[in-house]
């Protein structure tokens, strides 16, 4: 697949380097420009370039940003985009955003609102970078680590949680965006490297 990645931190640095492994046509993109990108792209063989460059003929886009930089992305080129959604809220890195705060709305929600038109899947947050660089199995391994992915678009979905297998982890269908509250800091799930059976729990146990 062509996969774009907004963001070259600790998640989408990893992701940049575990897809292109996969041999996965990937472009990386970042806030800072890119030429910023030169080592991360020596070293993975990944294609640096702007944030419309990722996303333009990507059959899908992950961002891995801070949340609070989500509104300032251009919108409209993620229209019928597959777009995945590594990030969380962290209120004292992010600000007060009130919504998001009393978890009247999940923050996947938040950020599919800005990206009108995307069809957004929720994954990949809930995991250490360096755990989704070194830790992936084979499937039927008893170690392999689930990884929940929540979604409104079943086709959308499906694509998303094959590429989760495909790097070595449990795909777990943790239903629509706006239950993936059950999947952000401080739930069951998050940070704790459960297998599949152990997320089904954790997502059934999690409270708003």
């Amino acid at each position: 697949m062509r996969i774009g990645i907004i963001g070259s931190g600790h998640i989408g640095g990893t992701l940049t380097r575990r897809l292109r492994t996969l041999g996965h046509e990937v472009t990386v993109a970042n806030s800072r420009g890119p030429e910023t990108l030169t080592s991360l792209t020596e070293e993975t063989g990944a294609t640096a370039g702007t944030v419309e460059q990722a996303v333009d003929g990507a059959d899908l886009v992950v961002v891995a940003i801070p949340l609070l930089a989500v509104p300032s992305l251009p919108s409209p080129i993620f229209e019928g985009k597959v777009v995945v959604d590594a990030n969380n809220y962290y209120p004292q890195r992010d600000g007060d955003v009130a919504e998001l705060l009393d978890r009247s709305l999940s923050s996947s929600r938040w950020t599919a609102d800005h990206l009108k038109g995307a069809r957004v899947v929720k994954t990949f947050n809930n995991i250490q970078a360096q755990h989704l660089l070194e830790q992936g199995r084979p499937a039927g391994d008893a170690d392999r680590i689930g990884l929940p992915v929540a979604g409104d678009d079943a086709e959308a979905k499906q694509m998303v949680m094959e590429l989760v297998d495909a790097l070595g982890f449990d795909p777990v269908d943790a239903g629509t965006l706006d239950g993936s509250w059950r999947q952000q800091p401080d739930t069951p799930v998050y940070g704790t490297d459960r297998n599949a059976e152990g997320v089904r729990k954790g997502l059934a146990e999690a409270r708003p």
